[in-house]
């Protein structure tokens, strides 16, 4: 039934349909890692902590449910499990690992779905958040390269983390101290997936002349990342509130900006340059966690440290100033 669905879709796209695919590129966009998190630092360093932080720790929750969907299920892609579904264009470069559930799904359940679960958000805003989660749920469908059940279960499940988190963090507002509570759990649920993901065996099936249709190992490796970036969360997350705690409020346009260009190269330096070091010289999987730890950890502490620093200086150095022309007078 599944596989009905999307032959019809993809009959649909190569016909009349054929319009609709650059408005639903551009919806799946929305679901993309890069995307998801250029966006939440984006809301976390310069426009709103309190709701960057509720995007930072339910998207690291959904990872990893992701994650451990992932590798139990082993759901093949849809173009593995029938020669007939073709993806559209280069849509399968970003569709990597296990099929169940949709990723991209599950990211804009963060972004979108996280508002829509909210009541504090208004009516019209969490209904154009949820017709937003859905488009990008179709958008996976119509470019062929999810089953309806990995976006109806990626949304769900998505959704769900999203609630759970803002009641988490609803109870912390009220007992504060039992941070590290919340800390240790999310550490051992990450250590115990990883180590779930490297032990379990995964389906090993052949091709009429020998050749393994997946890597399960390989399949992983999403697992793995997951795994990454909760603990980079969480870890960033504590050090940031017992040693930083920098704030969004007050903050002047101008700063806002000076924040979001220079936390960007930050990141980019990491993407570009020592992701490939670590990537080139650390043996998988211990890469991939390396380098989406570093990435979310960086996201989370070490650019909030540096905003913290720069801006005190910055600061002292106008309150220099200041002294200095009230003694001149």
């Amino acid at each position: 039934m599944d596989i009905d669905m999307l032959l019809m879709l993809q009959d649909l796209r190569n016909g009349g349909g054929a319009v609709l695919v650059t408005f639903l590129q551009k919806m799946t966009f929305f679901g993309e890692l890069s995307t998801v998190i250029a966006l939440m630092a984006l809301v976390y360093w310069a426009v709103d902590k309190k709701l960057g932080t509720y995007y930072l720790m339910g998207w690291s929750g959904n990872r990893l449910a992701n994650g451990f969907l992932k590798v139990t299920v082993c759901a093949y892609r849809p173009w593995i499990r029938d020669a007939r579904i073709v993806p559209y264009g280069d849509s399968m470069t970003t569709a990597t690992g296990y099929s169940f559930p949709s990723g991209h799904t599950t990211n804009a359940g963060t972004i979108l779905g996280g508002l829509a679960v909210r009541k504090d958000m208004g009516t019209l805003l969490r209904v154009l958040s949820f017709v937003g989660v859905l488009l990008v749920g179709f958008s996976r469908l119509y470019l062929g390269v999810h089953t309806p059940q990995d976006v109806i279960v990626g949304m769900a499940a998505s959704m769900l983390v999203m609630y759970l988190t803002y009641r988490l963090l609803c109870w912390l507002e009220v007992h504060p101290e039992k941070d590290m509570l919340v800390l240790v759990i999310g550490l051992v649920l990450a250590i115990a997936l990883a180590i779930y993901a490297a032990v379990k065996p995964y389906p090993a099936d052949y091709t009429a002349e020998g050749k393994l249709i997946v890597d399960g190992a390989k399949m992983a490796n999403d697992t793995f990342k997951a795994v990454g970036y909760c603990s980079a969360f969480l870890i960033g997350w504590i050090l940031e509130r017992r040693f930083v705690n920098f704030t969004t409020d007050g903050v002047s346009m101008k700063d806002r900006l000076i924040r979001v260009v220079g936390g960007f190269l930050g990141y980019y330096v990491i993407e570009l340059i020592l992701k490939k070091i670590i990537t080139d010289n650390v043996p998988s999987p211990v890469n991939s966690i390396l380098v989406c730890f570093i990435a979310i950890f960086y996201v989370t502490f070490l650019c909030p440290l540096a905003i913290k620093f720069i801006e005190r200086k910055r600061g002292e150095v106008g309150q220099k100033k200041a002294a200095s022309g009230a003694r001149g007078v």
